[in-house]
């Protein structure tokens, strides 16, 4: 690790049925040493102010994002009780890497290796942000993404990625992570267009070993061009995977599910502010209770949003 880290304090989000928020301390960037790499990983590490026994969550970012991303679910975990990390890949804007870049095809890998990496360096995050020492609860670990994030984060959880000869390839499955939030992951290989197919051999993925429990987020008017099908690409991880698994479909939302990239980021297309609260309360709910078993707050979130009165979504269910 080396580098001068910077720390912020952010103001809270909004109070809502998760309970009143927290300050959060966060610290930019954390480097971590990355032999092989090429670049050392730059990574943001966010938490409460307050609060013991802190789970965590790895969050890696979608296409050409980075550890700055995301902050409408970031900063609202962190203020939630979670220690947040977010790793900057190697397809960031922010690093610039020339499309020429013999790294370029095997980026899906490094992707993967990065969220190990920030796992193994977990001890060294902690100390990085001050007053979070022995405050994490290492023994409670789930990973999050959206679109390429969510690929990403879905190999620790045990997706694998098909050969040439339609066999799984590599298990990446990494059994200190016990759960995950997957947003706008990318469906079967059998749907891409043929331009997806020749050039990103890495979208065929078997879901068969997603064995970890995982809730899914897909937007009804998420319509890839990367697929030859319709918004339904995007639950396939859901429809062939073993439970336990929830889906949530959010009514109306493409790809950015109503602008959770960030705050006004230019690639929002539908943006939404109460989807993206429905989002930060029912990922902080479906969290809480993967991790802690005894903790009530996804039930009683799943049957806020049966009551609701005009319901902005629908979710599915199986064990």
């Amino acid at each position: 690790m080396k580098g001068p880290p910077m720390s912020d304090l952010t103001s809270p989000p909004v109070r809502d049925s998760a309970g009143a928020p927290s300050a959060v301390v966060s610290v930019r960037p954390v480097v971590l040493a990355a032999p092989g790499r090429g670049t050392d990983l730059q990574v943001r590490v966010s938490a409460p102010a307050s609060g013991e026994r802190l789970p965590v969550v790895v969050l890696s970012h979608g296409f050409s994002s980075s550890m700055d991303g995301y902050a409408p679910l970031a900063d609202h975990w962190a203020a939630h009780g979670f220690v947040v990390v977010q790793p900057t890949h190697l397809d960031s804007r922010t690093l610039a890497l020339p499309a020429g870049d013999p790294r370029t095809p095997h980026i899906w890998r490094l992707r993967v290796e990065d969220l190990t990496r920030v796992l193994d360096g977990l001890e060294a995050l902690e100390a990085a942000l001050p007053g979070l020492g022995g405050r994490v609860d290492r023994d409670r670990v789930a990973v999050a993404g959206h679109s390429w994030g969510a690929q990403t984060a879905s190999m620790l959880l045990g997706a694998r990625v098909l050969d040439d000869a339609g066999e799984p390839g590599e298990d990446l499955t990494d059994p200190r992570v016990r759960a995950g939030v997957l947003l706008a992951l990318t469906g079967l290989g059998d749907s891409l267009t043929p331009f997806a197919a020749e050039h990103f051999p890495f979208m065929r993925p078997s879901f068969a070993g997603l064995t970890a429990p995982a809730l899914f987020v897909a937007g009804d008017k998420d319509q890839s061009a990367l697929s030859t099908r319709g918004p339904d690409w995007f639950t396939d991880a859901y429809a062939y995977s073993p439970g336990p698994k929830s889906l949530l479909t959010l009514y109306g939302a493409e790809h950015s599910l109503g602008g959770v990239t960030g705050w006004g980021v230019t690639e929002t297309t539908d943006e939404n502010p109460a989807r993206v609260a429905l989002l930060q309360r029912m990922t902080t709910a479906y969290l809480r209770s993967a991790l802690d078993p005894a903790d009530t707050a996804w039930p009683a979130a799943v049957q806020a949003l049966a009551d609701g009165p005009e319901p902005l979504g629908e979710l599915s269910s199986k064990e």
